[in-house]
């Protein structure tokens, strides 16, 4: 059951691809934004290492104001292939990290999320996939996404999820700060 356990000593938080001319188009895009941000939070409140890739931002933009307000430039990753850990470099860095779990959330769900997931997979990692951290243009779209990332092995989870997992309690400092952002 470790598998479908998130702990915050050995998770790491992975944003794919959440940019200004992508969220514009997607449905759910603010709702998936919103909740990446809360997500954002209980990593930093956390210490857990955050990557977040840009797809060719030259054309795409940059992360989204909301989320890359609170991003050091040693977090972001610009690449131009479809899956994050398809290059190298952004392969050795989650390697590096010495975490076995990665939490994903992105754009586009059936793309550059799927594509990642799988090769994370491949990797050794286990994978959380946040189902309302992620969108496509398309309902369609996303749920074959999410539908193959399972079949795949990667656990589909959600932000909530996710939050009250790392937590493991209430009553803390840190459940207050962030069952706030939540209500």
């Amino acid at each position: 059951m470790d598998k479908f356990t998130l702990h915050r000593e050995d998770s790491a938080f992975v944003v794919i691809d959440i940019q200004e001319r992508l969220a514009a188009v997607m449905k759910y895009g603010k709702q998936a934004v919103k909740n990446n941000a809360i997500l954002l939070a209980a990593a930093r409140e956390f210490n857990m290492p955050v990557l977040v890739t840009e797809h060719y931002p030259q054309g795409l933009g940059k992360t989204v104001a909301e989320l890359g307000a609170e991003l050091g430039a040693d977090e972001v990753y610009e690449k131009i292939i479809f899956s994050a850990v398809g290059e190298g470099e952004i392969a050795a860095v989650l390697r590096g990290l010495g975490r076995k779990k990665l939490i994903v959330t992105g754009m586009e769900t059936h793309v550059c999320v799927l594509q990642s997931v799988r090769d994370m997979l491949s990797l050794g990692f286990h994978v959380h996939v946040v189902g309302d951290g992620v969108c496509s243009r398309t309902k369609e779209n996303y749920r074959n996404g999410l539908e193959q990332m399972s079949a795949m092995g990667a656990v589909i989870t959600n932000t909530e999820t996710v939050v009250f997992d790392l937590l493991k309690r209430a009553g803390t400092p840190e459940f207050k700060k962030l069952s706030r952002l939540i209500k």
